[in-house]
C-alpha cells in the first residue's frame, strides 16, 4: 500500500510538471505583452481590441472572427485583427497615427510567422523595415489605405509564402519579386500599380492583380508556373496576344482576364489543362475562333467560359463586335516606342525643333498682326452666341452631351470590383449552405420559386434563389448574362448551380442562383422610420439616388442586350452598412420576363420607376398611387416657378437646412422629366445620372467652400 502512494505521488508531480511547462510556454513575456497594448493604444483602441487589461492572457483569448493570437514559447507567432473599414478613401484613424511608428513597434515581434493587419484603416507608405519580419510567412495588409511605392524591400523576405496587399492605395512599379521563391499567393488587386507587369518567381499558386492600371503585354514564359491555379488580371490595360501556355499548365483551375486590350488570335490547337474549370476572356480585342477547349460549343458541364465583348467568330452570337472594332482599338492601344528609341526620337525632334524655330518664329511674327485684328471680332461672334443660347435655353434639367450608349464604359465594366469572384456551386454546396433547405432558412416562396437564405464556406451570408426551368433551354449566353450581373449597386449574382431532375418522364431543371444579402433594410425602411430618416439628409440621399441611377445604368448599357423592365420599385432598393444603394430584384433573364433590347417602352418605364423613386426622396411621403404621383409632381412643377420658400414647403422636414437650393432644383427637374407622361419623351438613364452628379456637385461645392453664389440653403 505505501508504494503505491508513493508511485501516486511521483505521478501526480510529473503531471503538475507539465502543466506548468505548457502554461510557461502559453504565457508572453512582459515585453510582448506590452508590444501589444501599444499596439492596441496606436491603432486608437479599435472595438476588436477593447476589453485588454493588465490580466488579459493573450495567449488564451475566446475565440473571434475578427481577432487571433497564437503563442509559443512566450512569443507571438500569429496576430490577425480585421477592422471595418468599408473604403481606402475612408480614413478610420486620425491624423496622429503614424504608420512608421506602427511597424517600429509590430517589428519587435520577432518570431512572428503570420501577420494580418485587414480593414483597420492603416494609411501612409509602408516602411522599409517591414523587412525586420525575418520570419514571416504570410503577410496580410488588405482593405486597408496605404498609398504610395510597394517597399522595395519586401523582396529580401524570403520566408513570404502569401503576401496579400489588395484594396489599398499602392502605385507604380512593383518591385522585383523572384528572389521570393517560397512565394505561393500573391494579390495586389483594386490598386494603381503599373504600369508594367510585375517580375515574379514560378512558384505561383495563385496570382491576383486585378483593377491596377498594368499597360505593358504578359510576359511569355508562363509555362514556367507548373503550380498556378489560379489567375486574375482583369480590369486593366494589358495588351498584346494571350501566350497560348496559359491555358495548358498542369495545374491552371481558373483564368480571369476580361476588360483588358488583349488582341489577337488564339492558337485553335491549344490543350486547355485537365483542371481548367473557369475562364474568362470577355471585354478584349480578340478576333478569329476560340479553341475547342474553350469554345462555344464546349459541352463540359464542369467548365465556364465567357467570352462576350470581343470580335471573335462565332456563329449565331450578337454578343461580338466587328473585326473592324477591334482592329481600330488595338491600333489606339498601342504604345509609343520605349528605351533607345524613345530617346533617339527625343534628340530628333530637338534637332528638328532648333533648324525649324528660326521659321516658325518669323511665320508668327507675321500673323500676329493679322490675329490681333480678327480678336476683337471673334469675341463680339462669340458672345453673341452666348447670349443666344442662354435666352433660348428651357428652364428644365440640363441636357447631357450625346453618345453611343450600347458602348460600355471602362468605369462601369470595373464597378464589380470587390465582389468575390463568379463561380459554379455544387447540389452538395447548396445543400450545405441551406442546411439541407431546412424550412427555418426559408424568406419567400412563391410562383417563381424559392428563396433560402444561408451561408457559403468563407462565412458570408447569402441568398439562395430556387427556380424551376420549365420548357427553357439554359445556354451559354445565359451563363454568361449570369456571371456578368455583378455590379457594386446591384444585389449581384456571385455564382449558380443547375440541377436536372427526371419528373414524371419529363426532364426538368433547378436552377439555383447564389446572391449577395444585405440586411441593413431598404430604402423606404429608412424613410419610413423617424430614426434612421434622421441620418439620410441631403447629401446622403444624393449619395443613394446616384447609386441605384448606376446600378439600373449597368443593367441598361453595362450589358449586351440591355435588361429591362426592372420593376424598379423604393422597397427593392437595399442599404449596406455604408449606406451604398444595391438594387434588388431586377429582371434576370431565363427567370423572368426576357425584354427584347429593342424595347424602348420598357426602358422608358424602369426611367419612371426611379423618378417616383425620387419623387419619396424629396418630399419623404410613401407613394402607393399613381395620383398621388401626379399630384407631388405637379406640386413640385408649380414651386419651380415660385419663390425658393414655395420649393421649401413642398420637401421632406427632415432634409430643411441641408441642402443648397441649386442642388435641389436640378433634382426636382430630372424627376420630373423622369415622371413624363410621353415615355419617348422621358431621359436616357445617361441624362438622369449626369444631372444627378451634377446636383450633388453642386452640393459639395458649396459645403466645402460657403459660396453662396453655387446655391442658397434652406
Amino acid at each position: 500500500m505505501k508504494g503505491f502512494w508513493v508511485s501516486f505521488a511521483y505521478l501526480v508531480s510529473a503531471i503538475f510538471l507539465v502543466l506548468l511547462a505548457h502554461i510557461s510556454t502559453a504565457q508572453l513575456t512582459a515585453s510582448e505583452s506590452r508590444i501589444l497594448f501599444q499596439v492596441q493604444k496606436i491603432l486608437e483602441y479599435p472595438q476588436v481590441l477593447q476589453g485588454w487589461n493588465n490580466w488579459t492572457n493573450f495567449c488564451y483569448l475566446p475565440y473571434s472572427p475578427s481577432l487571433q493570437i497564437v503563442c509559443s514559447n512566450g512569443h507571438v507567432t500569429e496576430l490577425t485583427i480585421i477592422g471595418n473599414q468599408t473604403s481606402p478613401s475612408i480614413h478610420i484613424l486620425s491624423e496622429r497615427f503614424s504608420i512608421d511608428s506602427f511597424f517600429t513597434v509590430l517589428t519587435k515581434l520577432s518570431n512572428l510567422k503570420v501577420l494580418s493587419l485587414v480593414s483597420l484603416g492603416l494609411w501612409g507608405p509602408l516602411p522599409d523595415k517591414i523587412n525586420r519580419f525575418s520570419s514571416l510567412q504570410v503577410l496580410n495588409l488588405s482593405s486597408n489605405s496605404i498609398h504610395g511605392e510597394i517597399s522595395p524591400s519586401i523582396s529580401s523576405m524570403k520566408s513570404l509564402r502569401s503576401l496579400l496587399l489588395d484594396g489599398n492605395l499602392f502605385k507604380g512599379t512593383v518591385p522585383d519579386l523572384k528572389r521570393l521563391t517560397s512565394l505561393e499567393e500573391l494579390d495586389l488587386g483594386n490598386n494603381k500599380l503599373g504600369p508594367e507587369f510585375p517580375s515574379l518567381g514560378n512558384n505561383l499558386v495563385s496570382l491576383v492583380l486585378r483593377n491596377n492600371s498594368l499597360r505593358s503585354k504578359l510576359p511569355s514564359k508562363f509555362n514556367q508556373f507548373d503550380k498556378l491555379q489560379k489567375i486574375d488580371i482583369s480590369s486593366n490595360e494589358v495588351s498584346g496576344n494571350i501566350p497560348s501556355a496559359l491555358f495548358s499548365l498542369p495545374s491552371i483551375q481558373y483564368v480571369n482576364l476580361a476588360d483588358n486590350k488583349l488582341s489577337g488570335s488564339l492558337s485553335v490547337n491549344i490543350r486547355c489543362g485537365s483542371s481548367l474549370t473557369f475562364a474568362d476572356i470577355s471585354n478584349n480585342l480578340l478576333v478569329g475562333r476560340l479553341p475547342s477547349c474553350i469554345g462555344s460549343n464546349l459541352k463540359s458541364s464542369n467548365r465556364t467560359v465567357l467570352y462576350s465583348g470581343n470580335c471573335l467568330s462565332i456563329r449565331g452570337s450578337k454578343d461580338q463586335h466587328p473585326t473592324s472594332y477591334c482592329k481600330k482599338e488595338e491600333a489606339l492601344a498601342t504604345k509609343p516606342l520605349e528605351g533607345s528609341q524613345k530617346k533617339s526620337g527625343m534628340k530628333l525632334g530637338l534637332i528638328l525643333g532648333i533648324i525649324g524655330g528660326s521659321v516658325v518664329i518669323s511665320m508668327l511674327l507675321a500673323l500676329i498682326i493679322l490675329l490681333i485684328l480678327r480678336k476683337t471680332k471673334a469675341e463680339r461672334a462669340d458672345n453673341y452666341l452666348d447670349r443666344s443660347v442662354t435666352d433660348k435655353s428651357p428652364g428644365h434639367a440640363f441636357p447631357r452631351p450625346n453618345t453611343d450608349t450600347r458602348r460600355v464604359p471602362q468605369t462601369t465594366r470595373l464597378a464589380a470590383i470587390g465582389l468575390p469572384p463568379y463561380r459554379i456551386f455544387t447540389a452538395d454546396e447548396i445543400e450545405e449552405a441551406t442546411n439541407n433547405f431546412d424550412p427555418s432558412n426559408l424568406m419567400r416562396e412563391g410562383s417563381e420559386g424559392q428563396q433560402y437564405k444561408g451561408w457559403i464556406r468563407d462565412g458570408s451570408v447569402v441568398l439562395i434563389n430556387c427556380v424551376k426551368l420549365t420548357h427553357k433551354n439554359v445556354t451559354q449566353n445565359h451563363i454568361e448574362v449570369l456571371s456578368n450581373l455583378r455590379h457594386r449597386h446591384l444585389v449581384s449574382v456571385i455564382g449558380h448551380c443547375l440541377v436536372a431532375s427526371q419528373d414524371h418522364h419529363q426532364t426538368t431543371s433547378t436552377l439555383v442562383l447564389v446572391c449577395e444579402q444585405f440586411s441593413n433594410g431598404s430604402l423606404r425602411d429608412h424613410l419610413t422610420d423617424w430614426r434612421k430618416k434622421e441620418v439620410l439628409k441631403w447629401p446622403q440621399r444624393m449619395a443613394i439616388t446616384i447609386g441605384i441611377a448606376r446600378g439600373i445604368q449597368f443593367l441598361h448599357t453595362g450589358l449586351v442586350p440591355g435588361i429591362y423592365g426592372n420593376n424598379i420599385k423604393i422597397e427593392k432598393i437595399l442599404l449596406d452598412d455604408s449606406l451604398s444603394a444595391k438594387v434588388s430584384g431586377y429582371n434576370i433573364p431565363l427567370l423572368f420576363n426576357e425584354i427584347d433590347s429593342a424595347d424602348n417602352t420598357a426602358e422608358k418605364e424602369d426611367i419612371y420607376q426611379f423618378g417616383v423613386i425620387l419623387l419619396e426622396v424629396i418630399t419623404g411621403k410613401s407613394i402607393t398611387s399613381v395620383n398621388e404621383v401626379e399630384e407631388l409632381k405637379d406640386e413640385l412643377e408649380r414651386s419651380l416657378s415660385e419663390a425658393a420658400s414655395v420649393l421649401r414647403g413642398v420637401t421632406d422636414p427632415s432634409i430643411r437646412g441641408s441642402y443648397a437650393y441649386e442642388s435641389m432644383r436640378t433634382t426636382v427637374q430630372i424627376t420630373i422629366s423622369c415622371l413624363n407622361k410621353v415615355p419617348s419623351t422621358r431621359p436616357s438613364i445617361e441624362d438622369v445620372l449626369w444631372n444627378l452628379q451634377y446636383s450633388i456637385q453642386v452640393q459639395e461645392n458649396w459645403t466645402s467652400s460657403g459660396n453662396l453664389g453655387l446655391g442658397t440653403r434652406f
